[in-house]
């Protein structure tokens, strides 16, 4: 037999053999999903890198708008923050909560920085990841006040813990009414805040 016909037919029978391990640590059960254990190492690599590229190839051609960086998006994004996020990604001066210390893969603790960019980060709030706990916010919010979201998360980590509860607590007044521009959220009821 030909050298290089060897070499295809071992290279073929290895990808048959990883295949036949893979598929029985499938259909066993005996892998373990459960959030309070960690993946393995190669499992983990690989849905960090397929994360990364899809986040960085669906992102790359989203357009910024011009004010990302105006206070007026700060100020809305920072009551959207305080609100959905804060639980899960934590702010300044905010010990973790019973749901950060829950979460696997962990999330990501945005008041010490983030290295996604603006488009990468709406890109992520609007469809949210799989196989994580972050959900899509484009059904129920418009894209409008996902940038102002992310004008907050980039604001995030410059601010003390102080600041950070005056930016949430001198929110619009109209921003709980920011989700109902939405045909879906219309007819929900409104929840006020107690005082």
């Amino acid at each position: 037999m030909h050298r290089g016909t060897v070499v295809v037919l071992t290279l073929l029978a290895g990808v048959v053999v990883v295949a036949g391990v893979f598929a029985a640590l499938i259909y066993s059960g005996s892998y373990n999903i459960g959030a309070d254990v960690p993946h393995t190492g190669p499992i983990f690599a690989l849905l960090e890198t397929a994360r990364t590229h899809s986040i960085r190839a669906h992102a790359q051609y989203l357009e910024v708008p011009s004010d990302l960086n105006s206070n007026r998006r700060v100020s809305s994004g920072a009551a959207e923050y305080g609100e959905m996020c804060s639980q899960c990604h934590l702010a300044p001066g905010m010990e973790r909560t019973e749901i950060s210390k829950g979460l696997y893969p962990a999330a990501p603790e945005l008041a010490r920085g983030d290295a996604l960019s603006p488009a990468e980060q709406f890109w992520v709030i609007k469809h949210g990841i799989k196989f994580t706990a972050m959900p899509a916010w484009g059904p129920t919010h418009d894209e409008d006040l996902i940038w102002d979201i992310v004008a907050f998360v980039r604001r995030l980590p410059a601010l003390h813990a102080t600041q950070y509860r005056s930016f949430v607590a001198q929110a619009p007044e109209e921003h709980a009414n920011m989700m109902h521009r939405d045909p879906m959220m219309r007819g929900m009821p409104m929840q006020k805040d107690a005082k």
